[in-house]
């Protein structure tokens, strides 16, 4: 459920038309939900209830400081893949102790940050970063408590470009290695071995997956604590999908009765890491329609925000429904292409859509654009990230300001043998 609904036939936020956000703030913008926020984030932590666990959300679905500031209040943590994600996690108010740190290429400088905040775990990623850990750690004095990222080879039955658990990923240690690591990590002079960690993949709407994830994971924790390897936490990821089309994925607290069914007996604290099923229904991307054009074969409706925006089309080749705000979003039309400006052929938000016949000045929505919207926009094109919106009842605020031309190239300077001259400097 989320809080985008229908007034005299007009979209709006909450309390709040969207039509009024986007005369004040402009277009492109992200508008979330804070209610719909909660609700997801106690609807996710509550299926856990009675269960030693820790939410740590993904920062890296939707990394605003608002929303993982938002999501600290209500007790969460955060899983982060850099050390940027690190910085906003600790300038949101997140507490060091429930931050995990994920990700194959943690660089040195990362680690002796993470090392130096007292993060809870790293979930290590290869045998190399497990001695550049303990290498590390010694440097500065201190221990490093790790998980080992295992692949358990299961097939998440979602798109290949976010799936993690199979033996042709990148992503962690296959399952008889990692027992010759935990080995070895257990004899490091500053590792502390803490827990096991998987992650299979993205938008996943079977709850099977999991299971035959976690049922792997059972027998590589026995056989650690076999060898008198402590096993205290089990971090599962994340990966629970949500609806953008006609997708059916599980409730959270189905998902939770599968996951609790195998590891109750286990006598772990749970990690989980959800990010698209907490933020992703949560937020829309509103966009304004600059021109229609009809082609010989196909109608296009070309509008202020592309895949520098929003790039999960042109990517994955993702679905994301599209809404007029206005009225018009009602009305039945023919089959069109919704582009954007950027100057690539795969520049587009949906491709032989039947939707409503838009005229130039129309507002629409991009629905369930909150997860691996904005934090995967760009500036390609040299164009402007857009602003993001947090409604709260009958009022909004801009959590981050719309770019401007001087953001944009506030990083950039010429070589010391350059002029840029009085041209350059009126730009």
């Amino acid at each position: 459920m989320h809080h985008f609904h229908r007034v005299n036939g007009e979209l709006w936020c909450e309390g709040v038309p969207l039509e009024a956000i986007a005369e004040e703030i402009g277009t492109p913008v992200y508008v979330y939900s804070h209610s719909t926020l909660v609700r997801h984030f106690r609807a996710f932590d509550g299926a856990f209830a009675g269960t030693p666990h820790l939410v740590c959300f993904s920062a890296k679905s939707n990394s605003n400081l608002a929303i993982l500031h938002l999501f600290g209040t209500l007790g969460s943590g955060v899983d982060i893949v850099s050390g940027g994600e690190l910085f906003r996690a600790l300038r949101a108010g997140i507490p060091p102790g429930k931050i995990v740190y994920s990700g194959v290429g943690k660089t040195t400088a990362e680690i002796d940050s993470a090392l130096r905040a007292g993060i809870l775990m790293f979930n290590i990623e290869s045998s190399q970063e497990l001695e550049v850990i303990d290498a590390r750690a010694g440097a500065l004095g201190t221990r490093a408590r790790v998980a080992l990222r295992v692949n358990p080879d299961v097939d998440p039955h979602t798109h290949p470009y976010i799936s993690t658990g199979l033996k042709s990923n990148k992503f962690g240690i296959d399952m008889d290695r990692a027992l010759e690591d935990y080995s070895r990590a257990v004899h490091m002079e500053n590792i502390d071995v803490v827990g096991v960690d998987c992650h299979i993949g993205s938008q996943l709407t079977r709850v099977e997956p999991f299971v035959d994830a976690l049922l792997r994971l059972k027998e590589l924790i026995l056989r650690l604590r076999e060898m008198d390897i402590p096993v205290r936490y089990l971090d599962l990821g994340g990966g629970l999908g949500i609806t953008y089309r006609e997708e059916e994925p599980p409730h959270p607290e189905e998902y939770a009765r599968a996951i609790l069914a195998e590891a109750s007996g286990l006598g772990c604290t749970l990690i989980l890491e959800p990010g698209r099923v907490i933020v992703g229904n949560a937020g829309v991307l509103l966009t304004r329609v600059l021109y229609t054009k009809k082609g010989e074969t196909k109608r296009f409706v070309i509008v202020d925000a592309g895949m520098s925006d929003l790039i999960r089309p042109s990517l994955y080749g993702s679905y994301h429904r599209i809404e007029g705000v206005g009225r018009r979003g009602e009305e039945e039309g023919d089959l069109a292409d919704l582009v954007g400006p950027i100057c690539e052929s795969s520049d587009f938000l949906a491709k032989d859509r039947r939707m409503p016949l838009f005229q130039r000045g129309d507002l629409l929505a991009v629905m369930s654009a909150g997860a691996y919207g904005f934090s995967m926009a760009s500036n390609y094109n040299s164009r402007l990230r857009p602003a993001e919106v947090m409604v709260k009842g009958d009022r909004y605020a801009v959590i981050r300001r719309r770019e401007t031309y001087e953001d944009l190239i506030a990083p950039e300077v010429l070589p010391p043998w350059e002029d840029l001259g009085v041209e350059g400097e009126s730009i």
